[in-house]
């Protein structure tokens, strides 16, 4: 029999490293939540946003882009958060920005898949999801832009040992954790950090997180576009495009658009509802 020990989350410790350059934040665990995204988007439109990093040990109806499913246990996945206030002048490239914090804080062979996936040897390990809504007091609430929630989710261990452990089932099923990419069954964190767990992992990514959210909101993207090129998935790669058009990854520009060189010429895609996948064989 395996047992599962509580999990320690650095609440305190994290409060006190992000408190001096976020002002008025605040760090809260959950045992269980439908989702942590949908919380804060909830709480911001009753009036309610202060900076948060919201943890949920199980979230029940996470989504990620498109809409898609996210179901999360604590043991196997790390699922928070993040919402503020942001005002910065073109909100492109901030998904790619949050993720390129994200995986620099955690393993070099992390990549990055645009828009918004973390990859780790073709296999997606982790998305991440960026919602906003207007601030209380008016759609700009004097200029102060506003609030933005970034959802971040990453694969901790295959889904099966945590549920094996739980169950005590040595056949027992996979949990619905993050979705395989095309068929291909997910990548974890432990295979690149064996024995991490998800409060070590957000221990190490919240606060270069919030350095890169607020460097993106006074610079945008720009400074950040050659170390995603550094770690990026697509690049040389032959993409197809959600309306059928093919042609080769060409990375990003300073802006945070992808460069896609099609029979017509180089595409600059902006819009993350335009899904892009490699193709077979690429």
């Amino acid at each position: 029999m395996t047992a599962i020990s509580p999990l320690r989350w650095p609440a305190e410790a994290l409060w006190q490293a992000i408190d001096p350059i976020l002002p008025g934040f605040t760090v809260e665990v959950l045992p269980q939540i439908d989702s942590t995204s949908s919380e804060l988007m909830r709480r911001a439109r009753a009036g309610l946003a202060a900076p948060t990093l919201l943890v949920a040990e199980e979230q029940t109806a996470g989504h990620g882009r498109l809409g898609r499913g996210w179901r999360s246990s604590g043991q196997a996945s790390l699922t928070f958060s993040l919402g503020l206030a942001l005002n910065p002048a073109d909100w492109q490239g901030l998904s790619l920005a949050a993720g390129l914090a994200v995986a620099e804080s955690l393993h070099e062979g992390i990549a990055l898949k645009w828009p918004n996936d973390l990859w780790q040897q073709g296999r997606k390990l982790g998305g991440i999801l960026i919602e906003t809504t207007a601030l209380p007091g008016g759609a700009d609430a004097g200029g102060a832009g506003r609030y933005v929630v970034i959802g971040i989710g990453l694969n901790i261990t295959p889904a099966q040992q945590v549920l094996q452990a739980l169950t005590h089932e040595p056949d027992a099923p996979d949990a619905p954790d993050a979705p395989a990419v095309s068929g291909v069954p997910p990548a974890w964190l432990q295979s690149l950090l064996p024995g991490i767990t998800a409060p070590a992992a957000l221990e190490r990514v919240a606060l270069p997180l919030v350095r890169a959210v607020q460097a993106f909101a006074h610079v945008g993207f720009a400074p950040f576009e050659a170390r995603f090129a550094a770690r990026d998935a697509l690049a040389g790669r032959t993409v197809r495009l959600s309306d059928g058009t093919q042609g080769q990854a060409e990375g990003v520009d300073a802006t945070g658009a992808l460069r896609v060189r099609t029979a017509a010429g180089v595409q600059r895609i902006t819009s993350g509802e335009i899904s892009v996948r490699l193709t077979t064989g690429a």
